[in-house]
């Protein structure tokens, strides 16, 4: 029950930096008081990239700033704050008895272990406890749950439909503009040598960000990844002028080449703005209008702006439906029995595969990389490594400056390394090295040979691809998207896919005796495990 009659204090997560976010909604400036922590907790659960700590505190900083503005009470707690605790609990603890209110107002959190540590605010500060459900997502939870009721698949393509109807976009009527529902078949074009890249808009470091800067130097000196040069906006405004710079710039050919992957490219025609849609200084829904605006327009062509749709309103409210519908069990199903630790060079690029080492390095020095250089590089390999689930799921929380569990979890679990048995895909998404020579420049001048199927010289993705199907076959045979491929291993001569097994066990066993950190990282990994 309450204890004191003065108003609410409003808690804003670093990833629900929108004006309009639920706890928000209601606030009188005349009473309330708006709580923003930067705890180490949150920097620490797993070893967040730099570049991630420093975009999510100076756009916290800032919007603390903006609220301030509009004549709004705002109690922010930094991360060198003296007094500071360290966790979530233990500052809003002390933020409910050294302001007067008498309760409690929160949006949902995008993580399962947080949200069960704020359903405990209440009685931890003896205040009542209003969690509201984040509704800057365009399927709520009781409307996927609707939709997910009595399927036995619950495949993205049939959701995505469901969400062009319930939003009208590039619809006419009930039916879809141009006559397809998706254009996936027009985007998987390779880039050609002579088509020149749009350069990114960045933003320098205003004096905000470079004291954040300097306090993530200081206290995270030993995370993976380049701190500087920083250019993500960190604002609202600077938000929106990244997405015009996008709609303009690159959404008329992110289309055709959004599967094309290119040494020293690592933006290509991508939009970069998960991150900024993530923690909330851009809305889904207006990132939506403005590419469905300049197809309207002639500025872009519909399987641009159709394969972009498709990501927010398809696969990012599909993945976040998935996360709350089966967490917390999701997490800890492991279907293909993968066991084995994370290499090595998923933390230090050194190794003489080009296509890992480029997309390792994208990650190093970005905090970002595409969404094919994730699904059919490192995830690709992790899952033909048989990588257990609770490391390389650590590792791409870490990396990205767009990783918050919800997102995060099924993209890897059941996308990436189909640990979830196919509850999100229909198959596996493993390939040899020959998927990632078509869709890339990382093969020349590689070590390996890509066309090599086994031997000192072939390309570790095609031992290691044989073997994974070699190895599944009792549980892959009978999967219809798979029979073309168990046709080409019933063809294969026996003797040569027992060269490949040999080949991709020697090549485990090497990387593996190669595991000599002692970090934090695998302790992490379980630690996240645990909490969920």
């Amino acid at each position: 029950m309450a204890t004191e009659t003065g108003g609410a204090l409003r808690i804003v997560l670093g990833d629900q930096l929108s004006r309009d976010v639920a706890a928000l909604r209601d606030l009188d400036p005349a009473h309330d008081t708006v709580l923003m922590m930067e705890v180490a907790d949150e920097a620490t659960y797993v070893p967040h990239h730099p570049k991630k700590i420093a975009f999510i505190l100076s756009a916290m900083r800032h919007f603390a700033e903006a609220l301030r503005g509009e004549g709004i009470r705002v109690d922010y707690v930094r991360l060198d704050d003296p007094d500071n605790t360290g966790s979530f609990t233990g500052e809003v603890v002390r933020a409910a008895a050294r302001n007067d209110v008498s309760r409690l107002v929160v949006t949902e959190p995008g993580e399962w272990r947080v949200l069960q540590a704020m359903r405990d605010w209440g009685e931890e500060t003896g205040r009542d406890l209003d969690i509201r459900e984040d509704d800057r997502f365009l399927c709520s939870h009781a409307e996927f749950a609707a939709w997910a009721k009595d399927r036995k698949a619950l495949r993205m393509e049939h959701f995505y439909r469901l969400m062009r109807r319930s939003t009208g976009y590039l619809m006419e009527g009930d039916t879809p503009v141009a006559g397809q529902w998706n254009f996936d078949q027009e985007n998987r074009k390779r880039l050609p040598d002579d088509l020149s890249v749009p350069s990114r808009t960045v933003f320098p470091p205003d004096e905000i960000t470079r004291g954040v800067i300097d306090l993530v130097a200081d206290r995270f000196p030993h995370h993976f990844g380049d701190l500087e040069p920083f250019g993500f906006a960190v604002t609202r405004a600077d938000a929106l002028i990244a997405l015009d710079a996008f709609v303009v710039d690159c959404l008329p050919r992110f289309g055709d080449y959004q599967d094309a992957m290119a040494r020293q490219e690592p933006f290509l025609f991508h939009a970069v703005l998960s991150p900024y849609i993530n923690a909330g200084l851009l809305d889904p829904r207006e990132v939506c209008d403005a590419a469905v605006a300049a197809y309207e327009h002639g500025a872009a062509p519909i399987n641009a702006v159709e394969g972009f749709v498709r990501q927010i309103i398809g696969w990012r409210e599909y993945v976040r439906g998935i996360y709350w519908l089966k967490m917390p069990g999701y997490a800890k199903t492991n279907a293909l029995g993968a066991h084995r630790s994370l290499p090595d060079f998923y933390w230090t690029g050194d190794t003489d595969m080009a296509c890992m080492a480029a997309a390792i390095a994208d990650t190093r020095r970005n905090a970002y990389a595409h969404h094919i250089q994730r699904l059919m590089v490192t995830g690709n390999f992790a899952l033909l490594a048989a990588v257990s689930p609770e490391q390389i799921e650590a590792w791409y929380l870490a990396v990205y400056a767009d990783a918050y569990e919800w997102v995060e979890l099924p993209n890897t679990h059941g996308m990436a390394i189909f640990a979830d048995g196919g509850l999100l895909a229909s198959k596996p998404y493993a390939a040899s090295g020959a998927y990632i020579n078509r869709m890339s420049d990382y093969c020349r001048g590689c070590r390996y040979d890509v066309k090599s199927r086994h031997g000192e010289t072939a390309c570790p993705f095609n031992y290691l691809y044989w073997n994974f199907v070699a190895t599944h076959q009792d549980t892959l045979r009978s999967n219809r998207r798979m029979v073309m491929v168990y046709r080409s291993l019933d063809r294969m001569d026996s003797q040569v896919v027992m060269q490949m097994q040999a080949d991709a066990d020697a090549f485990l066993t090497r990387i593996a005796s190669a595991n000599n950190w002692q970090r934090s990282y695998i302790v992490a990994a379980n630690s996240l495990k645990s909490n969920n």
